[in-house]
């Protein structure tokens, strides 16, 4: 029997990526809540796990050679997971390549540039003092959009992004499914919008996206969490 998967996660479209990943693959996972607005991410005992005090993390007891490993960043996660499992990274090496550069485009593109449009556009005005600045609400606004045309465009001809629903879907889908707090304009992107539904009525994804859902915050009403994210004096 597959030992349980110690997950280290707070409901953030970083922390879906693995909660999706591993109710899809159908693994036994225990949750340990990271309260980033609390500051947990910083706690010694999570910093040897993630040193770039960044949730979300795992830990599996077995790893290569049968010996426990640790493993932060989303997107590694993810690899090792698929790796491991030998599912939702490709048949052959050239679907594997495919997988692996839409998921590097998510981990590059789509989740920096979608978390700063979140910062300047929902957070940074809300701040002490207010931070309500038209240059990066535009910038990362319209970066965001340029990207959602490369996946629209990307699934006119296909159901997912590397052919077979992969480890890029379970990248993407969490930050785009937020495009509304981006300002976004769904009906620009029809095949993504078919996409995001199409993702999001998978039952692990339900689940997925469930898990301590009701911990998830509004960040624009809680000073002290803002200081602590924001890294404010």
């Amino acid at each position: 029997m597959t030992n349980t998967i110690e997950l280290f996660y707070w409901p953030t479209p970083n922390g879906w990526k693995i909660t999706i990943a591993l109710e899809e693959f159908g693994l036994p996972y225990n949750v340990n809540l990271i309260n980033i607005g609390a500051g947990d991410q910083f706690e010694p005992s999570f910093l040897k796990i993630a040193p770039n005090n960044r949730m979300p993390a795992i830990i599996d007891p077995e790893g290569p050679d049968g010996k426990e490993i640790s493993i932060f960043e989303s997107g590694a996660i993810l690899q090792y997971l698929g790796r491991k499992h030998n599912r939702f990274i490709g048949n052959n090496e050239r679907e594997q390549v495919e997988v692996e550069q839409w998921l590097m485009w998510q981990m590059g593109g789509v989740g920096p540039m979608a978390g700063q449009a979140h910062h300047f556009l929902k957070y940074a005005p809300t701040m002490d003092p207010p931070q309500n600045l038209p240059y990066p609400k535009i910038r990362y606004k319209n970066e965001v959009s340029r990207l959602y045309g490369v996946l629209d465009r990307r699934l006119a001809d296909r159901d997912y992004v590397a052919g077979d629903y992969s480890i890029a879907d379970m990248a993407i889908w969490p930050w785009a499914s937020l495009w509304e707090g981006q300002e976004q304009d769904i009906a620009s992107f029809p095949n993504m919008a078919k996409w995001l539904d199409r993702v999001g009525s998978r039952e692990a994804v339900i689940a997925g996206r469930a898990v301590a859902a009701d911990l998830r915050s509004n960040i624009q009403n809680d000073k002290k969490a803002q200081k602590i994210l924001f890294k404010q004096k």
